[in-house]
């Protein structure tokens, strides 16, 4: 299945939102299949697999610049997932989040200036999954 037949032809908004139900879905179905108990890394490598099978653009760890509000660059950190070159993902592998990993996904977007970002966890008996969005106006 490719990018034509997983987004419609409406507005980035709609795009983005279409984009997330993809990543929830396939999330859903690796926890499903995985159940909790594994590494963080084993869940970015299962999600960044399934997700590019998809035809989506797909990186790991992926260096985003942390800039100033002149837009210095001042540092960078690495996303677990960047997808299609528009939204952050933030990987979890524990037994439930909490607000430093909500802290830790919005100080990325503000930083590297990406609007969206999600934040899963897989460590739990229970799936998890957030969405974020951070206006950059």
């Amino acid at each position: 299945m490719g990018l034509d037949a997983l987004f419609s032809e409406r507005g980035d908004k709609d795009r983005i939102f279409e984009l997330c139900d993809v990543i929830r879905e396939t999330s859903f179905a690796i926890h499903k299949f995985h159940r909790y108990g594994h590494l963080e890394k084993v869940y970015e490598n299962a999600l960044a697999h399934r997700l590019r099978k998809l035809n989506l653009n797909v990186q790991q760890q992926f260096p985003l610049a942390v800039v100033d509000e002149d837009g210095t660059v001042i540092g960078d950190y690495f996303a677990d997932l960047f997808v299609e070159n528009c939204l952050i993902v933030e990987l979890k592998a524990c037994r439930a989040l909490c607000s430093e990993h909500t802290a830790q996904v919005l100080g990325y977007l503000r930083s590297s200036r990406i609007e969206h970002g999600l934040l899963i966890n897989f460590g739990s008996q229970k799936f998890e999954i957030k969405k974020y969005t951070l206006s950059n106006s």
